[in-house]
């Protein structure tokens, strides 16, 4: 459990799959950056029973108000090379956005990779458009790497992606700074 000012960042538990699996399916909530598709409750159900949605390749988190509320989802996932690992997330509540919640799970989570694991680098991938997951990478140290054309097929059309990177001497100095 990752604990922070606004929010927890914890594994999910089986009292929370119900809950977490009509806040994921939930298509209004994925507003224009998150895919439309989605896999079943069956199907998320087998896999949270197999492994509780933790892998070598990924680990998922819930992202939890200080009333023990999900209002989030972060994961961090196998990315192009053995050192590097992906960070994605999602809001589930849009009207709390701007708060900082994912703002905060981001920089739990980046503290914990770093710390725990041995990864050099650090990846958001966020639509060029999308001003507040721009601003999430901004205020967790990323830098801006570039775009990716046409990389992602979302909402019936091939979407541009701007890739962040946090390298681990990056971390270190901001750490230090602190």
């Amino acid at each position: 459990m990752l604990k922070g000012q606004l929010c927890t960042v914890r594994h999910l538990l089986t009292a929370d799959l119900n809950a977490f699996i009509a806040l994921a399916n939930d298509l209004p909530s994925r507003g224009d950056y998150f895919s439309q598709q989605f896999k079943s409750p069956e199907v998320m159900r087998r896999e949270f029973m197999q492994n509780g949605f933790v892998t070598d390749d990924s680990e998922l988190f819930v992202v939890e108000d200080r009333a023990h509320h999900i209002v989030g989802v972060i994961t961090h996932f196998k990315s192009r090379t053995p050192t590097t690992r992906e960070i994605g997330y999602r809001l589930l509540e849009p009207a709390l956005a701007g708060h900082g919640y994912i703002s905060e799970a981001v920089q739990l989570l980046v503290d914990y990779l770093f710390k725990v694991h041995v990864w050099h680098r650090l990846e958001l991938l966020t639509a060029p458009e999308n001003a507040g997951s721009v601003r999430i990478a901004q205020k967790c140290g990323f830098t801006a790497e570039g775009v990716l054309r046409g990389a992602f097929f979302i909402n019936g059309r091939y979407q541009d992606v701007s890739v962040y990177s946090l390298l681990r001497p990056e971390w270190e100095r901001r750490r230090a700074a602190l």
